[in-house]
């Protein structure tokens, strides 16, 4: 199977590492230094579940590839529209690009770039992020991909994925609900990204507080109202299950978005509480917790942006 890794980061890499290792045609997408470094040195991945270095293709010219079978689809939420024109060269009638992007509206977006009939979600949990040019550091998470079709639908395409998945050792799971397991993991990831990043505590730190973990799960609820009312079949106790996951994490950690923040990156901010609040106007489910978050997050953003155009 011909793969394309769109975004050579902390999920990419980590994935893509583990199929170029089993042996298929793998080639990364990425950028900059990071793409130097895995030019030349090759790819170093360092796993709680152990660590590999593997020579893989690399390059930044998706023109220079040729046609894919399979992209995975890496970047973040920001570069969806800038990422997902990129990849055109890659796409023939069959290839299918498998979204592993934080958020709930990513399919939708590349959709309207590349044809519905090409996009496929999938939800992944892990921590892993670039902690050096051409090396990966995966710390924490189960390590896993679900996925499947829009409709439900167990498909040929989706069982072939599947298999190649599995022949790299990926825990890979196919999915029939995948829009449930989308916005399940929404839910959390808006608490969890939203609060750690606003306030600057750790997960340990916020459920030692009253008030802090009101918060977390004040933005939970309003995550779980709106997708009901979107039509997503979510359990009733979806937020107790995303709680009792919080609780489950290593006190210290924090999210992504945090760390981005800190680092002055930019930030997924449009992807998680945008997102939140846009779709609540939409189906008339006030967010005021996810509010809070967007409109204090939203100016590290575009100062980021800023600083990105100069």
């Amino acid at each position: 199977m011909k793969i394309a890794v769109m975004g050579g980061g902390g999920i990419g890499g980590y994935f893509g590492g583990l199929l170029a290792r089993a042996g298929e045609d793998v080639t990364f997408i990425a950028r900059g230094v990071h793409l130097d470094v895995i030019q030349k040195n090759g790819l170093q991945v360092n796993s709680a579940a152990g660590d590999f270095h593997v020579r893989v293709k690399a390059t930044h010219d998706c023109s220079a590839v040729g046609l894919m079978d399979v992209v995975l689809f890496c970047v973040k939420g920001y570069d969806t529209e800038t990422a997902g024109a990129q990849i055109r060269p890659l796409i023939r009638p069959g290839t299918t690009v498998l979204s592993l992007l934080n958020g709930v509206d990513a399919c939708e977006r590349l959709a309207a770039i590349l044809g519905e009939e090409h996009v496929m979600a999938g939800v992944v949990h892990i921590l892993s992020t670039i902690s050096a040019p051409g090396i990966i550091h995966q710390t924490a998470g189960p390590r896993t991909i679900k996925f499947g079709e829009k409709d439900g639908r167990v498909t040929p395409r989706a069982e072939r994925i599947l298999d190649v998945l599995k022949g790299a050792g990926i825990l890979a799971e196919l999915s029939t609900k995948i829009q449930v397991d989308l916005w399940e993991k929404f839910v959390f990831i808006c608490a969890q990204g939203g609060v750690t990043a606003l306030s600057g505590l750790s997960i340990g730190e916020i459920l030692a507080s009253a008030e802090a973990t009101a918060f977390y799960r004040a933005v939970m609820e309003e995550v779980a109202l709106v997708g009901r009312a979107k039509g997503v079949p979510l359990s009733s106790d979806t937020v107790d299950r995303a709680m009792a996951f919080a609780r489950e994490l290593q006190p210290g950690m924090r999210s992504s978005l945090a760390h981005d923040l800190r680092q002055g990156n930019r930030l997924e901010v449009e992807t998680l509480a945008g997102c939140v609040v846009r779709y609540g106007r939409e189906v008339g489910i006030p967010t005021p917790f996810n509010f809070t978050v967007y409109a204090c997050l939203k100016p590290y953003h575009e100062k980021a942006m800023a600083a990105r155009s100069r």
